[in-house]
């Protein structure tokens, strides 16, 4: 154990578990498992509140370059934008008009853009840290993220309902859909309450978060499977296997990276309708 300024102690010996300094140990093939992928050994301000490990470093990582992106184009956009500056247009723009406008109204969605892009672009920064060569996990493969998301989402479309109705209103038709002979309330209200307040918050995590850990746990497991077949198992068997789990690996790479993107999509999508729904005549 070393310590790293302001007294921290810092676990050297952990940094050995990130993928850039892994090898393989010639011991055999080792499939992932959850408890290695996902539970990883603190790497900085160990024994502390502040203790840090891989998966909180790269959703640092992944903050820090989103902020550097946006802040550059604040600072940087021209009447004529070049290609960087085009590139991070599209991102606001589908957000704008894919998300916001077709889902609330070009009148109303603008007040909740803010909310909606930073739900799409967190989200998929986040989620695109799992295809990053040496970061390799996405930052939404543990439950904390997806549920941060997920309540700001939740507490967003009840903010936007109370904003635009009023608190009694807003419960009332969120509890009590108009056109409904009253005995059916004393079924239908609990069964509301379940769908808008406790379930959507909770679909939000749990689609996202295991949508990130199957991704992940394929991704390992071909890229093991390759390194097995190629370098410890001899043999022509060995090296047409290897060849074949190689391109799976590489399609299910690009597979990836169109479901972090699809992901952080839907997730917004979401959002979007929830509002939608909440500020509805």
């Amino acid at each position: 154990m070393h310590k790293l300024g302001c007294n921290r102690p810092v676990n050297f010996s952990a940094l050995a578990s990130l993928p850039i300094f892994h090898a393989g140990d010639g011991e055999g093939f080792v499939p992932p498992s959850l408890e290695h992928e996902f539970d990883p050994p603190a790497l900085f301000f160990v024994d502390t509140p502040f203790e840090m490990n891989r998966i909180i470093l790269i959703r640092l990582i992944g903050a820090l370059v989103l902020a550097f992106i946006l802040i550059w184009y604040a600072k940087r956009k021209q009447l004529v934008p070049n290609r960087r500056q085009s590139a991070v247009e599209m991102l606001l723009d589908f957000s704008r008009v894919q998300v916001g406008h077709e889902i609330i109204g070009e009148d109303k969605a603008d007040r909740y853009q803010p909310m909606l892009m930073t739900i799409f672009l967190g989200i998929l920064f986040m989620n695109i840290t799992g295809v990053v060569p040496g970061l390799q996990i996405a930052g939404t493969s543990l439950i904390g993220m997806p549920l941060i998301y997920a309540l700001f989402a939740y507490f967003g479309f009840i903010f936007a309902g109370i904003r635009e109705k009023g608190a009694a209103r807003f419960f009332k038709d969120s509890l009590m859909p108009a056109g409904v002979p009253w005995p059916i309330y004393f079924i239908l209200t609990p069964i509301e309450f379940l769908s808008n307040f406790i379930i959507r918050p909770l679909t939000l995590t749990i689609r996202l978060l295991m949508n990130m850990v199957a991704g992940h746990l394929i991704l390992v497991l071909l890229f093991l499977g390759t390194h097995f077949l190629y370098f410890q198992l001899s043999g022509v068997v060995g090296i047409a296997t290897g060849a074949l789990t190689m391109i799976g690996s590489v399609a299910f790479f690009i597979f990836e990276v169109f479901v972090g993107a699809l992901q952080a999509y839907i997730f917004a999508l979401l959002s979007a309708i929830y509002i939608s729904l909440s500020i509805s005549k």
